[in-house]
């Protein structure tokens, strides 16, 4: 199952889980919530926080990025 990961438009932390997915080669899927901002409870209700980014990784929910995935 592919990843999950929420982000905000501008966000240097959102960027760099990103750029760490793609350099490990993992297919995820982003939902951007500056664009789609319908999406924010979604986020929020699954990871009981507003921050970004949210990563959903085989239904683990981890907040925020630090390096490293």
């Amino acid at each position: 199952m592919a990843i999950v990961i929420y982000t905000k438009t501008g966000c240097p932390h959102c960027a760099a889980a990103i750029y760490s997915l793609q350099e490990q080669e993992l297919p995820y899927t982003e939902i951007n919530v500056s664009e789609n901002p319908d999406r924010i409870d979604e986020m929020e209700k699954m990871s009981g926080s507003r921050t970004v980014p949210v990563i959903i990784d085989n239904g683990k929910v981890k907040v925020g990025f630090k390096g490293s995935g």
